[in-house]
């Protein structure tokens, strides 16, 4: 199992006057996966855009492989250590086609392959904006998965399976908690949550763990 180690010191996030994540300590071994749940709202995606450095109004030390980031070259390291799943990525003015995403892994080759497996092989060459939820989800995992294949440590997703049937849900189970990787997933999907080795939850911003 591969993963690098997460590691959180009293950090707090703000959205210009409003807390939304406060004091939060926290320690992620590599390779373990983890499931945050809470109600919407209560800082779960903010603690993750703090971690990829998408969200700079934060406070605290967070290091990924026992490393800070302060520098552009540091951050850079990071991001090329985390992939990300967002909840609701944008398409931008110009939207992406399927293949243009998958490229951004670093890895497109391994990328399209995991599409393939994931069903949306044939849809790389259509807008993602074009693309059903459930299909744009995939195509996003796929994507992580190419990340991986170029070297990627740490996968931090973002209710990665809200998009999908039962079944997709459970196939995207798979491929999350199989992936040599550090885990920490954002969901409300109880069974994706139960596979994984620890469930923390966030209430007002604040962690507690529940198993």
């Amino acid at each position: 199992m591969g993963g690098l180690d997460i590691r959180m010191q009293n950090v707090g996030c703000r959205h210009g006057r409003t807390e939304a994540v406060a004091g939060v300590d926290l320690e992620i071994a590599a390779g373990e996966r983890v499931a945050l749940t809470g109600t919407n709202g209560s800082g779960k995606t903010t603690l993750l855009r703090a971690v990829l450095g998408l969200h700079r109004q934060f406070s605290g030390m967070i290091e990924v492989g026992g490393r800070p980031a302060r520098t552009p070259a540091e951050w850079a390291w990071r991001r090329r250590m985390c992939t990300w799943i967002p909840q609701k990525p944008a398409a931008g003015r110009f939207p992406l086609r399927g293949e243009e995403l998958l490229a951004g892994s670093g890895a497109p080759a391994e990328a399209a392959t995991a599409a393939g497996q994931l069903g949306v092989g044939e849809l790389t060459g259509r807008p993602v904006d074009s693309l059903s939820g459930g299909q744009l989800q995939r195509m996003y995992l796929a994507r992580a998965m190419g990340s991986v294949g170029a070297g990627a440590q740490v996968l931090l997703a973002d209710e990665p399976t809200a998009a999908l049937d039962f079944a997709g849900q459970e196939a995207a189970a798979d491929v999350l908690t199989a992936l040599p990787v550090t885990l920490v997933v954002v969901t409300h999907d109880r069974a994706l949550a139960e596979r994984c080795d620890r469930v923390l939850e966030m209430a007002a911003g604040r962690l507690r763990e529940v198993r």
